[in-house]
């Protein structure tokens, strides 16, 4: 009779300390709850016991969570309506404050990342949307990390936008626009080019008519490269210097 109460007496203190046995993982921490009231001392990872029925351990993980923003419709500075997502980086630095100051971090983090881009997105123009990215993920990442880092215990590590979404209209003005600019640079550069080549040209003609000897050999090395090309007729230009003696004479 001894031996079963000692049996049974066994069984209960393994069951109740079994009760209070948690195991919390190397990237979680425990915070404990006695009788209501949140203790100041959290668990770090391991096997950790706690007074059964009397407290309750709740975990927290403390790694970075990933989390995409649903694509928002705004109007930006200059008046285009656009449809902006986002891609937010966060971890919980404070478990007491994640677990106590707010029902579900996760889905405040959410909520806050969504309006914080709409405001974000409404106060710049669409060239800075689509062209200044860094300047508009660190505004992001000021404005979502202020209302949760300090009362809810949630850093905010990095926000990236995914994708600037344009409406039809918006694209083909944009695509003539670059086709005009591609077009206005052709242009430019090769007035640039005629312009060059016109002083060289210009520079060169000074030269040979300063040395009537340069403008011949110029001449037959003109002629070398046209017989170069297998034409079957060839036509000689009249000597230059010809013309000028016969110009000579009829003057005398």
């Amino acid at each position: 009779m001894l031996s079963g109460l000692l049996l049974l007496l066994f069984v209960v203190v393994v069951v109740v300390v079994g009760f209070g046995v948690r195991i919390v993982q190397q990237y979680e921490q425990g915070v404990v709850f006695r009788l209501g009231r949140v203790q100041p001392d959290v668990r770090g990872p391991g096997l950790r016991v706690i007074i059964p029925i009397i407290d309750r351990l709740q975990k927290v993980n403390m790694q970075i969570v990933t989390m995409g923003v649903p694509a928002q419709d705004c109007i930006t500075k200059d008046n285009v309506s656009v449809r902006v997502d986002a891609v937010v980086y966060f971890r919980v630095i404070d478990a007491v404050k994640a677990i106590v100051n707010v029902q579900n971090y996760l889905f405040a983090v959410s909520q806050v990342a969504q309006t914080s881009l709409r405001s974000v997105s409404g106060k710049a123009d669409l060239d800075e949307l689509l062209s200044d990215r860094d300047r508009i993920n660190a505004d992001l990442r000021a404005v979502i990390d202020e209302p949760t880092e300090g009362p809810w215990g949630v850093k905010i590590e990095r926000v990236e936008l995914k994708d600037v979404a344009l409406p039809e209209g918006m694209k083909r003005s944009m695509s003539r626009q670059a086709e005009a600019e591609r077009e206005r640079r052709a242009r430019i550069i090769a007035a640039d080019g005629e312009l060059q080549a016109s002083v060289k040209l210009a520079e060169a003609g000074r030269a040979l008519s300063n040395d009537p000897s340069g403008l011949q050999l110029r001449l037959l090395q003109t002629i070398v490269e046209v017989s170069a090309e297998k034409n079957s007729t060839l036509v000689m230009p009249f000597p230059v210097e010809i013309l000028r003696f016969f110009e000579k004479q009829t003057n005398g």
